[in-house]
């Protein structure tokens, strides 16, 4: 059988195409976060709708944190066996059918499984689309588009905010079926997007030629799992830090801590929101380009380490222009180390699960953070209903645990995809 050719030798994607590739997998994680938002807006509306009370339509976005890291595996070993490109169509495809499926659920309990079934599709996205990015551009524009791609997310929120002032007119039902027009996405992805070389030069090999149809992903994921067991671990711990650090900086932080507690009226909490959205964005380039000239784990250690002493300055002013000031530099630096989240895993993946191993990672420890609202409630009622406090210790625990994961754990910077991650 003919040898694995290194990542070199795979010819280089023109610059053209390299573009086409980051910015469909960006708008296919855009568009994701932007339906994923669409929900939170219009919770009172579809309770409302259904007669039904907020705490039973919340049982919504729960459902869909609680599907991603099936959606994650599903997709990922799709993904892995028969190709990035055709599987991050089928995705995109999925969770906008299900957005619009949902504007037409005529009963809660139909509309609460659609919710399930799109954490399926919302949880497949991330990975899939990583692993076809990182492997298609070339290696020094790795760093800048990792940033690209997961400033998507904020994105989203922005997206979402945007389409929220369409309420009015459209309603909640109109919304979802706006927010479905997504899927118009694949097209993009069929006219311009190629497959990942890497993985074709892998199914080259794995196949023994291009007449049989047998993918590299042939071998069961158990055993590449348990031989790479301690990197496992130490990719659902660091996701767990990570998506702690996010969710514990923004989902209490707009309506309970600024609306509730600080008592800032609508439109100044939005203009808080849309201008620490951009600085996220900002701040995920800014890193993910930093991460090229000073490694991966250096640019996330220290995005999480700058974001430590900004705490007071994010949680305790009670002005509105210190606040908006604390929320854009704190979230710069937490999007910023997310920013270098997809190059650094996919380095760190196994080469024949690279599709599977990043997004179950991620789902995983986002599965295992998802009390972190519960907690920072928990703090905060020992303290009187003082929200602040509770904030800054769980961000500040969970920005100094990616501090010693990334900084003592290791992990190397690859230029070569093909290379397997060293062990730790």
């Amino acid at each position: 059988m003919t040898p694995l050719p290194p990542t070199g030798a795979i010819p280089a994607r023109s610059a053209r195409e390299a573009r086409h590739v980051a910015i469909a997998c960006f708008l296919g994680w855009m568009l994701d976060a932007c339906d994923f938002f669409v929900v939170l807006f219009t919770l009172d509306n579809v309770a409302r709708s259904y007669a039904a009370s907020i705490e039973a339509v919340l049982l919504a976005p729960t459902l869909t944190l609680i599907s991603r890291p099936v959606g994650a595996y599903l997709f990922g070993r799709a993904a892995d066996r028969y190709g990035r490109r055709p599987i991050l169509i089928a995705a995109i495809l999925s969770y906008s059918l299900v957005e619009l499926l949902s504007a037409l659920a005529p009963t809660l309990g139909l509309f609460l499984f659609l919710r399930l079934l799109f954490g399926v599709a919302l949880g497949g996205e991330w990975g899939v689309g990583t692993a076809l990015t990182m492997e298609s551009v070339p290696p020094r524009w790795r760093g800048m588009t990792s940033g690209l791609l997961q400033a998507g997310y904020p994105a989203g929120y922005l997206l979402a905010s945007l389409l929220f002032l369409l309420l009015p007119v459209l309603g909640w039902r109109g919304l979802f079926v706006l927010s479905a027009s997504s899927g118009l996405s694949a097209i993009y992805i069929v006219l311009f997007v190629k497959e990942s070389p890497e993985w074709l030069a892998r199914h080259r090999v794995a196949a023994g030629g291009p007449g049989r149809n047998r993918g590299p992903a042939g071998a069961p994921i158990l055993p590449v799992l348990k031989r790479h067991r301690a990197l496992v671990l130490y990719a659902v711990c660091l996701m767990t830090a990570f998506n702690v650090f996010s969710h514990g900086s923004q989902d209490l932080y707009p309506k309970i801590f600024l609306a509730l507690q600080r008592h800032l009226p609508h439109p100044t909490v939005t203009l808080i929101v849309v201008l620490y959205n951009l600085a996220a964005i900002a701040g995920g380039l800014c890193f993910g380009m930093l991460s090229e000239r000073i490694g991966r784990r250096r640019a996330i250690a220290l995005a999480a380490l700058l974001a430590l002493p900004l705490l007071p300055l994010w949680a305790l002013p009670e002005s509105a222009a210190w606040i908006a000031v604390g929320a854009m530099l704190i979230q710069f630096c937490i999007q910023g180390a997310w920013g270098v989240v997809p190059a650094y895993l996919n380095e760190l993946s196994p080469a024949d699960i690279r599709a599977t191993f990043p997004g179950v990672a991620y789902q995983c420890g986002n599965l295992l953070a998802a009390g972190s609202s519960l907690i920072q409630n928990g703090i905060a009622a020992r303290m009187g209903g003082n929200l602040a406090p509770a904030l800054m210790l769980v961000v500040g625990s969970a920005g100094g645990a990616i501090v010693l994961l990334t900084m003592l754990a290791g992990g190397a910077h690859r230029s070569q995809l093909g290379a397997q991650p060293a062990e730790r």
